[in-house]
């Protein structure tokens, strides 16, 4: 690093309609600045003019701390950078790994989708705004939440989802998965896989074409919000009861309130509906007898008449999205570790 010009930081000492000789050189074999203050001709009498002693610690404080700067403190900025970009390839590596596994999971099991579906949903739905909460915290995991009636059916999700966690705890090498990251990944892969049966079905059940199609013109780039809010907090007991309606039961007016009391709408209630059972088209009939559901229903589906149903793709990404994080202090360093640095003054040349 050359030397540093600082002549911007130096405090005024005269009157600036007088001729000032104080200039700064730069010294181009030393890193630090030199300062020369020439001798000064008062044009006029007066006190203002005076250099006092606190100017002038003020002018050494400056050039010292410029020196602090130009040695030291841009390499540890550097560190911070490099610990941070480590800290972010632990974490997309890991995610990158759960993602894998889940999908393979999830095609070898393809009639377990709703009930992934809904897992994520419900443990996600047990948020209360007024006390902040409940959320997406794994506490569908324990057995008293489990077997509560709006979860009949979700077991054989949950197994899988244990399934999974086990192998990637034992691969991972920043701790073990949290229970509620999990659950919304498998969420997240879930949605994915209906949306490539979407396309693969419009290519008259050709997969290759149909992976095509979806890469093509999926909504796969719309994930990024998603995937960084990564390292999510285990609950350590069952959330309250009550809280989350038993959707095949429930009233449109009932789901809306739900949806609303968390802070979502109509809107999402219509574009979420395959979270709520396992037949979409019969839970959207249904929707659609509410006037304020109704032409967010309709939106969605012709949506999903198109190549790219780009409209229904995008608008669930963004809900499912808000729903995963309710209730959670997102642990941006969750999952990473320190690397063992390597010690060159041991190496044998």
């Amino acid at each position: 690093m050359g030397g540093v010009s600082f002549l911007s930081t130096v405090p005024s000492f005269t009157n600036t309609t007088n001729h000032q000789h104080l200039t700064t050189l730069s010294s181009s074999s030393h890193r630090s600045a030199v300062i020369r203050c020439c001798k000064i001709e008062p044009q006029v009498s007066g006190e203002s003019l005076a250099f006092h002693r606190r100017d002038v610690l003020k002018l050494t404080g400056t050039a010292m701390g410029m020196e602090l700067i130009g040695n030291g403190f841009i390499n540890h900025v550097g560190d911070a950078n490099a610990a941070d970009l480590n800290q972010r390839r632990q974490r997309s590596e890991l995610q990158s790994k759960i993602k894998i596994t889940l999908s393979s999971a999830i095609k070898a099991k393809p009639e377990l989708v709703p009930s992934i579906l809904k897992l994520a949903l419900n443990d996600a739905m047990t948020y209360d705004k007024a006390t902040k909460s409940g959320g997406a915290n794994g506490s569908i995991r324990f057995s008293s939440e489990l077997s509560r009636a709006e979860n009949e059916g979700l077991s054989d999700g949950l197994s899988l989802i244990e399934d999974v966690k086990k192998e990637i705890d034992s691969i991972s090498k920043g701790g073990p998965i949290s229970y509620a990251d999990l659950i919304q990944l498998a969420g997240q892969s879930a949605v994915k896989s209906t949306f490539l049966a979407s396309a693969i079905r419009k290519c008259g059940g050709n997969e290759e074409k149909g992976n095509l199609l979806y890469t093509a013109y999926g909504s796969a780039g719309q994930w990024g919000l998603f995937d960084r809010n990564f390292g999510r907090s285990d609950a350590t007991e069952a959330d309250p009861e009550g809280r989350v309606p038993q959707w095949g039961k429930a009233t449109v007016q009932e789901m809306k309130d739900k949806f609303i009391a968390i802070g979502l709408g109509p809107r999402q209630l219509a574009v979420m509906s395959a979270f709520l059972g396992p037949d979409q088209l019969a839970t959207e009939q249904l929707l659609a007898t509410d006037p304020q559901v109704a032409p967010w229903v309709q939106k969605y589906q012709r949506s999903r008449e198109t190549v790219s149903q780009t409209d229904y793709e995008v608008d669930l990404i963004t809900a499912f999205t808000k729903l995963s994080c309710l209730g959670q202090q997102i642990n941006f360093e969750a999952y990473t570790y320190p690397v063992e640095r390597i010690n060159l003054s041991k190496l044998k040349l």
